[in-house]
């Protein structure tokens, strides 16, 4: 399959699309409008070559259900921007990375090894109570990107929050 050549505007239009979400998110995608403008590139040349917006500094294997974790935003955006100030590609960035009050620094990966991956870590133990769990009427499910909780019988279509698709939550009670 052969990619079809990124137009400027092209870029241009998805780059304000994504700048309007973010800052409706409570996000921001990082001032340097040209740096930005070529992360943005990367992931339109991942979604013609994967059908998805994989993250352009990561490899994607091209299987949707194995990449699930680096569809942009990614499930670790919010956890790098906590600690580091900016995701790993620094697309979204803090408050004063963005007002230039601070400077991006390199993010380390949190994606773990594919040999790893899919294993359940325990980071924590929390102690059980001794009273009984409620039964709840529907399932709970968590937008792995954002955190946001929803009763129902199926995911969202799109978490109201961070408008991730469906694919992205997972059974959380």
């Amino acid at each position: 399959m052969a990619l079809i050549e990124i137009r400027p505007e092209d870029v241009v239009s998805l780059y304000h699309f994504l700048e309007k979400e973010a800052k409706d998110g409570g996000y921001q995608l990082n001032p340097d409008a040209e740096f930005t403008k070529n992360l943005v590139a990367g992931l339109m040349k991942n979604e013609q070559r994967y059908g998805y917006r994989a993250c352009p500094c990561r490899l994607a294997s091209g299987k949707k259900e194995l990449d699930l974790d680096l569809i942009c935003p990614c499930d670790y955006r919010d956890p790098d921007l906590d600690d580091f100030g900016a995701c790993y590609c620094a697309l979204y960035v803090s408050d004063d990375i963005a007002k230039g009050r601070k400077t991006p620094a390199p993010v380390p990966e949190r994606r773990l090894p594919r040999s790893e991956r899919g294993k359940t870590i325990v980071t924590h133990t929390i102690p059980l109570s001794s009273s009984p769990v409620p039964t709840l009427p529907f399932p709970v499910w968590r937008c792995k990107v954002c955190g946001y909780l929803c009763a129902r019988d199926q995911p969202p279509g799109i978490c109201p929050i961070c408008k991730v698709t469906r694919d992205r939550f997972e059974r959380f009670m």
